[in-house]
């Protein structure tokens, strides 16, 4: 090898086969090495074609005494990176292995070496020579492994040293046994090693020492070194060390982003590693073949989903999510011979390209994407097998239906969050990472046994549905006049382009109502106090219909007049913007009727299952679906009472032997007045549910004789925070631009409650305690609360039709409640400030100790000022423990709080008038501007549909959307691919291209106009 003597990094080197070789190298080592360090001096090493690197740690006192601590073998290497080391060296010779020591610890005596470090040497088997390499006057990685068979601790011995003290012992030490220590590192083997970068989604580790930063939620950045950790095994002997760690990283599971943890087992279980045959150009050869599908486009929103998806913690406001369209999903699964439930691909809209690093059988069911192998057409509904290196690649739909179902035999591997595999892509978790899909990501085959089962005929697809459902739990005449419910059963309502997992949002005819507004609740009449909604419920939220999806919050406080039928829901996933929907009752025979039925058509039967007037308090029973009970009691009101009321019942149930999750309860999820009780039909009768709650009812106790648990939680708010106001303004441009809350939602609270000015609402909400009465209203935790004192209850309406994205943990009042978004995502509350997390998935902190969940049933919320940057500093450090947050313990006694409210009567009552007053000015100001109502966008094109003039040519919107920018002006010139607008979509942002090169000449339809699928946005003339 002639190298440079004063080079490094390989520059200034060449190897040289023969004296030909080296003649013919040496004036171009020589330039190099001069343009490169100015020293066109040169020198020649020999070159060890299957070296091993081999080094022996030493320790030094300073003062002339040096040992050897055994000899460490690091010729596993990929990239000149250590991958595997190990102690003892193995094949080494009794003589060669004191020569070594003996010439490492030579070289420490002659410098007078202090402290621990590491004589480094190329050992060359052929020859049985080695040679110096170079010396690390440090502790090194792979120390542990030294450590294990010498019972010492290096690190110790540095410190104690370094205090003074003597730790070099007087005996020799004997090392005893073997040890290896393997590096995992975030990088993609199959992608030469390239680093990969995340959230740790799932961190455990196997029967090992394991040296590591990292724990399930860790941030993995591109900065620093992708090592993510040590993991290091003893054992008497090299193959029992060998033996233990294959078991240690069968054990290990890292989920998140990619790592060569695969890689790791397939050395630990290699011939290669076994032989001890070892050399730094091993790896060069190693076969590895990783057991992944690589993501090379990712398609619109393609995610995995499982079954039975996420259940039991409706309650705190995270939902299922899981298919959209379970028939599709399950058909799927059983062509390739899988159990129903395993995990699978949804794809929407349009699908993926991916590369496959194993063989692996597939099949694609659901609505109709062309799909190809290499370019050969392949088709649906069929079992499928590819190869290694093949590459297939799934385009958009093609005819009725919004999603398809890519099913995996033996499925896909993905750790379990919150109990399910599902992915939550709003809450950021779930799935193969921590959302959809994205490009250059990979997706490990799962291989699990398979259970055959027949598989189904695929699912009949339209674009004109017929949908059966259940009425209730709301309807006529409380809640809807009859021809309300005539008109929800006769209507063809079209599917608004805005539509996603979250719910599948309808164009139709606005109710009439048989109120004017919801009280306390809020403005409009579809507005009541918050109770649980039913997944495939028909949510009137103000007066457009949203049906409820997978992925949808779990408590709000919007009317629901009807729920699809349970063999129905799989329709939800096929709905497509510009379909036509007509809703049909479905007759449940064994429904008892306890209450008003509409008559055309009679099948519909009655939203009231049963009712109580026996009680202290009374009782309605609602259906809400196949699966679903809705208890509420009392008047339409807000009244810590009835809310106690309902937490008594829930405790009851909890404890009710006859019931419980062996019996079909699923989910318990309270309300500010109602209990939704969501329980297996099949494994329990409704008839049979409401005999247990009737008895139930006669052993609660009153209210006044119950005392809760609470906790006074003190939270920052940064006041009208820009977040909040960008959510104000998105809202305005794109939705509803005259909406009477806009563009200000604090001036709009200020006028409606009759406060003077700005600065009273602020001061009424720092001065209020907000009780938590619900959690998850808008997803993840959120609170829905009311201030404890009527006087700081201000009451608003919420917005109509609903904000399609709100940020995280935006605070806002709702009729008279409060409440901290969870997430992103819709909302409707009247947006005053932000605060920080209420949710932490990852991390178990003081503030988050017990659950994910911030806050508790009746904790009770106040709010201290802190500035924009103040509180993004505090959210940058909240979910990792650096930001401290006071919480008292205390009680809460409905007995006190009733007296209190007692000696306040009248004060109550006055503010209340004046509330009352300004409440029904705003309304009839409503009334006069014409502002009372809204009739919901029906899709309908605003774009210009004019002739294009010759020489010219027209950019089109690929999608039905609304437009959110037009990136060119008049005049500009427009490269071919050039992106011209982008429109929002399905709650996508769509980039609309130019396909050609053009000069703008015309733009036709500006921001916030909604387009369909073909209609012109900006013309060009041909250039």
């Amino acid at each position: 090898m002639l190298k440079s003597t004063a080079g490094g990094g390989g520059i200034g080197m060449s190897l040289c086969a023969d004296a030909a070789a080296l003649s013919a190298a040496f004036d171009g080592v020589q330039r190099t090495a001069r343009a490169s360090f100015g020293d066109a001096r040169v020198y020649l090493e020999r070159f060890v074609s299957d070296a091993r690197h081999v080094e022996v740690q030493l320790f030094g006192d300073g003062k002339g005494r040096v040992i050897a601590l055994g000899e460490r073998d690091c010729s596993l290497q990929r990239r000149n990176q250590k991958v595997v080391e190990e102690t003892p060296a193995p094949g080494l010779s009794a003589t060669t292995r004191y020569r070594l020591h003996e010439a490492a610890v030579n070289l420490g005596r002659a410098v007078g070496y202090r402290s621990a470090g590491t004589v480094e040497f190329i050992y060359d088997p052929d020859r049985e020579e080695f040679y110096f390499l170079e010396v690390n006057t440090r502790l090194q990685v792979e120390h542990p492994v030294t450590e294990a068979v010498f019972g010492i601790d290096l690190v110790e011995w540095m410190i104690r040293q370094a205090a003074g003290e003597t730790v070099i012992p007087v005996a020799p030490l004997t090392p005893k046994g073997a040890a290896m220590e393997v590096r995992l590192y975030a990088e993609i083997p199959h992608a030469n090693f390239q680093p990969s970068a995340g959230l740790l989604t799932e961190v455990k580790f196997g029967d090992a020492r394991v040296d590591t930063w990292v724990e399930t939620g860790t941030e993995v950045t591109s900065f620093y070194d992708p090592m993510l950790a040590k993991i290091i095994v003893a054992a008497d002997d090299r193959p029992a060390a060998i033996a233990k760690l294959r078991t240690a990283l069968d054990e290990t599971s890292i989920s998140g982003v990619e790592t060569n943890l695969d890689y790791l087992r397939a050395i630990a279980s290699s011939d290669l590693l076994a032989s001890g045959l070892v050399a730094t150009t091993a790896l060069r050869r190693f076969a590895f073949t990783p057991d992944v599908v690589e993501v090379i486009t990712p398609g619109a929103q393609s995610s995995l989903q499982e079954l039975p998806s996420r259940l039991g913690l409706w309650h705190v406001g995270v939902p299922p999510s899981g298919p959209m369209d379970e028939r599709s999903f399950r058909h799927a699964n059983r062509l390739v011979g899988n159990a129903d439930e395993t995990a699978a691909l949804e794809l929407t809209v349009s699908g993926p390209t991916l590369r496959f690093h194993a063989p692996a059988t597939l099949a694609l069911a659901g609505a109709y994407m062309p799909m190809k192998l290499d370019g050969a057409p392949l088709l649906h509904n069929q079992r499928i097998e590819i190869g290694a290196g093949q590459i297939l690649s799934i385009g958009a739909i093609e005819g009725p239906g919004q999603r398809s179902y890519l099913a995996f035999s033996g499925g896909l591997a993905a750790p379990e969050v919150l109990g399910s595999r599902a992915t939550f892509a709003l809450g950021k978790f779930g799935g193969h990472a921590t959302g959809t899909l994205r490009a250059g990501e990979v997706l490990h085959l799962g291989r699990a046994g398979q259970i055959a089962s027949p598989a189904t005929d695929p699912a009949p697809l339209t674009r004109n549905w017929e949908v059966g459902v259940l009425y209730g739990p709301h309807g006529a005449p409380d809640f809807f006049l009859e021809q309300d419910i005539e008109t929800l059963f006769s209507t063809a309502y079209e599917v608004h382009f805005n539509s996603a997992r979250t719910g599948v949002r309808l164009v139709g005819p606005a109710p009439r109502w048989a109120r004017t507004d919801g009280g306390e609740a809020g403005l409009h009449p579809s507005n009541l106090h918050d109770n649980a909604y039913a997944v495939g419920a028909i949510d009137f939220t103000g007066d457009m219909p949203i049906i409820l999806g997978p992925d949808g919050p779990s408590l709000g406080g919007f009317v629901c007049p009807a729920v699809m039928a349970r063999d129905e829901l799989w329709k939800l996933g096929q709905f497509k913007p510009g379909d036509s929907i007509r809703f049909v009752p479905v007759a449940r025979p064994d429904d008892t009727i306890a209450g008003p039925a509409i008559h055309r058509p009679g099948e519909a039967g009655s939203a009231i299952v049963g009712h109580s007037d026996a009680g202290p308090v009374p009782v309605v029973y609602r259906r809400q679906g196949d699966d679903n009970l809705l208890v509420e009691y009392g008047p339409m009101a807000l009244d810590l009472a009835l809310r106690l009321r309902v937490h008594l019942l829930m405790e009851s149930v909890r404890r009710e032997a006859r019931l419980g999750a062996r019996n079909g309860i699923i989910d318990l999820t309270p309300g500010i007045r109602s209990l939704q009780i969501h329980y297996d039909s099949t494994r329990i009768s409704r008839g049979h549910l409401l005999g247990l709650l009737r008895e139930m009812e006669q052993s609660l106790p009153v209210p006044e004789q119950v005392t809760v648990p609470s906790r006074i939680v003190h939270l920052p708010l940064s006041w009208n925070d820009p977040e909040a106001q960008l959510a104000m303004r998105k809202y305005q441009e794109l939705v509803r631009p005259n909406a009477p809350w806009c563009p200000d939602n604090i001036e709009f609270i200020r006028r409606i409650n009759g406060l003077p000015d700005i600065e009273a609402v602020k001061a009424t909400i720092f001065d209020a305690s907000y009780l938590v009465l619900g959690l998850g209203d808008v997803y993840l935790g959120a609170p829905v609360a009311t201030p404890m004192d009527p006087r700081h209850r201000l009451v608003t309406t919420k917005y109509n039709p609903a904000r399609t994205w709100t940020p995280e943990n935006a605070v806002g009042i709702g009729g008279a409640y409060m409440c901290i978004y969870g997430m992103e995502g819709p909302g409707g509350y009247q947006l005053f400030g932000r605060t920080i997390q209420v949710w932490n998935t990852w991390r178990r902190t003081a503030a988050f100790a017990r659950s994910p969940w911030l806050l508790d049933f009746f904790d009770q919320i106040r709010f201290f000022p802190v500035s924009h940057d103040e509180l993004t500093e505090a959210r940058a450090a909240f979910p990792h423990g650096g930001y401290p947050v006071r919480i008292e313990e205390t009680k809460l006694s409905y007995a006190d709080y009733a007296a209190e409210l007692a000696r306040n009567a009248d004060s109550i009552s006055a503010f209340k008038r004046t509330q009352q007053s300004a409440f029904e000015t705003e309304r009839q100001r409503w009334k006069e501007e014409g502002l009372d109502s809204f009739v919901a966008d029906d899709g309908a094109s605003a774009a210009d549909t004019s002739e294009i003039p010759t020489g010219h040519f027209g950019v089109a919107s690929s999608v039905p959307g609304n437009i959110w920018k037009i990136l060119v002006e008049d005049g500009a010139h427009v490269e071919a691919g050039q992106p011209v607008a982008i429109i929002e979509s399905m709650k996508m942002e769509i980039t609309v291209t130019a396909h050609a090169a053009g000069a703008v000449r015309d733009v036709r339809a500006g921001p916030g106009r909604n387009v369909k699928t073909g209609d012109v946005i900006i013309v060009l003339e041909e250039i």
